[in-house]
């Protein structure tokens, strides 16, 4: 299916739920939601580009519907489309190759680019909250998720955050970043910048973390330049459920992480990719890949996912990393972006 097709389809979609339910006005719809413009709602029902996903949950929800019953027919869209664009971009990539480059960075102006990915943010003293992090390495399971051949389309991505220790250390550390992925995992400020994960020598397995842990400690991972030269990432702040917030159990809440384009390199269809998919019954829900809006060097962009929690209390540590539109890891040498919930 072509990305067109794919988004008159899922308009269509979003056209026959609001008419099962009486054509509300979409002054009224927006009235419903509280969380988003008449507009916007009616631009997803036109099919001239996909909505985000959180515009077609606000939409779901103010038809009086369950997100969750849309979300596989969004993603299966949404892949056409990344899919499309990825294609678009390669061959334009292509093209750009076979002409001398101009304004090329050194080596030594590269490594002046620092990548904090998403939700690597110094605490406890030392660096302000757009400190710039070093990715810390990424788990064995991580590890291979990022090495197997990726979908089309980028599966989401990921946003994490340092720990108290670490962010301070990371906050004088000067990384080159690219277009590798930024993890984005629940809301990690006890964990290690932008995403690292736990510690080798702790056996203790994610599922059976405690609320306890939280916030969980990470390690850095080895540096590693990002996959497009002068591409960068600073977390900003956590707008919604900082880390170790108590949340009911089978309840959806929103999670937004607000970051900046702190590089060169515009970000065009990336997302944050979940990394531990399949996701269990007993773990937050969310989807598997979170859209980021298009963001120009030196913008910010709130990145938000609905979060449902599961019925059985506990501790839900989540963790993403940033894709690019051909789903490549855009900041290998950063650690996931991630939330974490007490679920009580």
């Amino acid at each position: 299916m072509r990305a067109q097709e794919a988004i008159a389809d899922f308009a269509a979609t979003l056209r026959e739920l609001r008419r099962s339910v009486g054509n509300p006005p979409f002054r009224e719809m927006a009235g419903r939601s509280g969380a988003i413009s008449h507009t916007t709602l009616h631009e997803a029902t036109k099919g001239n580009r996909l909505p985000s996903w959180a515009t077609t949950a606000e939409f779901v929800k103010a038809c009086g519907a369950d997100p969750a019953a849309y979300r596989e027919r969004w993603e299966k869209a949404n892949q056409v489309v990344r899919a499309a664009g990825a294609g678009k971009r390669a061959a334009a990539a292509g093209a750009a190759a076979a002409r001398p480059p101009d304004g090329v960075q050194t080596p030594a102006e590269n490594r002046q680019t620092v990548d904090v990915a998403v939700g690597a943010r110094p605490s406890g003293g030392g660096g302000g909250p757009s400190a710039s992090v070093a990715s810390p390495s990424l788990p064995p399971d991580d590890i291979a998720d990022d090495a197997r051949p990726t979908p089309s389309a980028p599966s989401g991505r990921r946003r994490f955050r340092l720990s108290r220790p670490a962010a301070v250390a990371l906050a004088t550390t000067v990384v080159g970043v690219g277009t590798a992925v930024a993890v984005v995992v629940a809301v990690d400020r006890g964990s290690g910048a932008d995403g690292a994960d736990l510690k080798p020598s702790d056996n203790r397995s994610k599922a059976a973390l405690t609320p306890a842990d939280c916030p969980v400690q990470v390690r850095n991972p080895p540096p590693a330049p990002p996959t497009h030269e002068g591409d960068a990432a600073t977390f900003i702040a956590d707008i919604t459920l900082p880390d170790c917030t108590h949340v009911a159990a089978g309840k959806t809440v929103t999670k937004i992480w607000r970051l900046k384009n702190a590089g060169k390199v515009p970000w065009k269809g990336y997302s944050l990719r979940r990394l531990d998919l399949p996701q269990r019954a007993d773990q937050c829900q969310t989807i598997s890949e979170v859209p980021i809006d298009d963001t120009k060097p030196g913008e910010m962009v709130d990145i938000r996912t609905d979060i449902t929690t599961p019925r059985k209390p506990g501790l839900c540590y989540v963790r993403f990393k940033m894709v690019d539109a051909a789903g490549r890891v855009a900041f290998p040498g950063n650690r996931p972006v991630n939330f974490q919930i007490i679920v009580e």
